[in-house]
């Protein structure tokens, strides 16, 4: 153990809450803010895409098959409920599909405190978006590569079903200027930096967005919030670092359990030799993501017993945010998954516009990686025999044509070119779809510690009629393309039943008083856990309901409105740095 630091601020976790709260309390305390994270930094081009290289892009828990895995993807099971985050520097911004969506109004009239709500909100989604450089997909303006197959398939379906389709706002890069809605997009594929000074790319369209961006295209957090922390206002930035445990000191400095912090705070962590490291500050904000936080809450307060006073709440309300996937494949029409951001529009059902005793949810289309698509190529032969008796027919008449040229006298130059293309011609991806779903699902999960580990008692029942929904919807985009087959996603298949999410949200509510929530809402407390001075919660853990749309913007919005109080100090996209031209 090294001797021990003494900051204004610990930071725990680098997603859109850490991120926010980092760089908003380094602008406050210059060089006395110190962001622990578990993940690594990924610079440009070192996202994984090797075969090899990918099978150790995961992370696993002491308790999984291999403790050595410290990669990208953290896939938790549970029964009822699995669910995808991410572990690395900018947490899930590093693999989320980019929208930036506040959610409708009515989102939170039930569950949420009665001062948290758009109006309350607004300010900060509208600094977070500015920061994050949310804008819509630009017009292809007679572009071909700009155009999107899939967009207008989407938009006849949403019309068949008398729904309404929309754009999305992305936080993708496609020139600082027009991120910043001053003028027209960059070229595809050139490069620039932000207006924070980093180095980014112009999106490249390949739909990589999920695995990692290698050209910088996606405005992630190590872009933006971290950058500026780091660069301009001496954040310090430990990756690879494990929180372990947050104890309370007495007048003293001493550790003292029966303390409420305003001594300020001991929090140990693992460093990336796991070696015990101790750091001394006067607030910690817990930002470690849904699972992550509620983790480290729930074992300093029943497993460590370094923080007693945290409310019985602690754990409870969990959402899954309503997520959804499904797949639809080798329909009638060409669709093209391969080519775009990952999501560019969505079909409202019912969450902008909610139908009294209907379930409100909505349909993202969806690009994917290439490499997927020679994936599921590969695969054909055994899953579809006669996918290889047509590829076999192919071949054998491109030989027959050979070899009647040469009888005839004549070599056919176009021998190779002909072959290829007959085999490769009429992959099923380019006629398959990736449909993104999520909405207001029960949020009535409850996250604790069982035999040592964290687990989830998800009441899947509850949320069923929205499920079914969803299944529905569907079934009828299948139809509506003249697909081969519908796919729900892979684990909902009976006896399974698994629900997928990749947007957990809440344990740590928002709440007036500790009999309803975990963190507070009030004036000069907010996100501050009750019982305590100085130790907060800014991530979607702090969510006290799903938000039916995509959390990120809600979170960071969030983060703004809290990392306000505690600074004192009105956010603006400046990020107090100068604009960099």
């Amino acid at each position: 153990m090294t001797n021990t630091t003494r900051v204004k601020a610990v930071v725990i976790g680098s997603g859109f809450g850490g991120a926010v709260a980092c760089c908003r309390l380094a602008i406050k305390w210059p060089g006395q803010v110190i962001l622990l994270e578990r993940g690594q930094r990924y610079p440009k081009g070192s996202f994984p895409r090797s075969p090899k290289s990918f099978s150790e892009n995961f992370w696993s828990t002491a308790t999984s098959g291999n403790s050595q895995l410290k990669g990208l993807f953290d896939v938790r099971n549970y029964r009822r409920m699995d669910a995808v985050v991410a572990a690395g520097l900018g947490g899930g911004s590093l693999i989320y599909a980019n929208v930036f969506m506040a959610p409708p109004s009515w989102v939170f009239d039930a569950q949420w405190p009665s001062t948290v709500n758009v109006d309350a909100l607004s300010g900060y989604y509208k600094v977070a978006g500015e920061v994050l450089g949310a804008r819509p997909l630009p017009p292809a303006s007679g572009d071909p590569r700009r155009e999107i197959t899939r967009r207008d398939l989407f938009e006849a379906f949403a019309a068949s079903e008398s729904r309404t389709s929309a754009p999305a706002e992305i936080c993708v890069f496609f020139g600082k200027h027009y991120g910043q809605n001053e003028g027209a997009p960059l070229p595809i594929g050139e490069q620039e930096s932000n207006r924070y000074g980093a180095s980014q790319t112009s999106c490249t369209y390949c739909g990589e967005c999920d695995i990692g961006c290698n050209v910088h295209a996606k405005n992630t957090l190590d872009l933006n919030y971290l950058y500026v922390a780091e660069q301009a206002h001496g954040a310090e930035i430990r990756t690879g670092c494990t929180a372990e445990r947050i104890t309370p000191l007495n007048a003293l400095g001493e550790d003292d359990s029966t303390a409420d912090g305003r001594h300020g705070y001991r929090v140990r962590y693992l460093d990336a030799d796991r070696q015990m490291q101790v750091i001394d500050t006067e607030r910690v904000v817990v930002s470690a993501g849904t699972l992550g936080s509620n983790e480290l809450l729930l074992r300093c307060r029943d497993e460590f017993g370094t923080l007693p006073r945290l409310s019985q709440q602690l754990g409870k309300r969990f959402s899954g945010n309503g997520d959804f996937v499904s797949v639809v494949v080798a329909g009638e029409k060409p669709i093209d998954p391969n080519y775009g951001p990952v999501i560019t529009q969505y079909i409202d059902y019912d969450l902008h516009r909610p139908q009294p005793g209907q379930p409100a949810f909505m349909l993202e289309d969806a690009a994917y990686p290439t490499l997927m698509s020679w994936y599921v190529e590969g695969l054909q032969p055994m899953l579809n025999p006669l996918y290889l008796i047509k590829r076999l027919g192919r071949s054998i008449s491109v030989f027959v044509r050979r070899v009647r040229q040469t009888l005839l006298g004549g070599k056919w130059s176009g021998s190779v070119v002909d072959y290829f293309y007959q085999l490769l011609r009429g992959d099923i991806s380019y006629r398959s779809s990736v449909l993104l779903f999520m909405g207001r699902d029960s949020g009535d999960g409850e996250l604790s510690l069982r035999n040592g580990s964290l687990d989830l008692n998800w009441p899947q029942k509850r949320s069923r009629p929205l499920y079914d929904a969803i299944v529905a919807s569907g079934k009828r985009f299948a139809q509506f393309i003249g697909a081969r087959a519908y796919i729900p996603q892979p684990t909902w298949a009976w006896p399974i039943r698994n629900n997928v999410t990749v947007h957990p949200l809440g344990g740590c509510a928002l709440a007036e008083n500790a009999a309803q929530g975990v963190v507070a809402t009030q004036a000069g407390a907010r996100g501050q856990a009750f019982g305590y001075h100085g130790l907060y919660v800014a991530d979607g853990a702090i969510l006290p309901a799903s938000v039916g749309a995509n959390p990120s913007a809600t979170i960071a919005a969030l983060a703004e409105w809290i990392a306000e109080d505690i600074t004192g100090i009105p956010p603006d996209a400046s990020l107090g740095v100068a604009h960099h031209d």
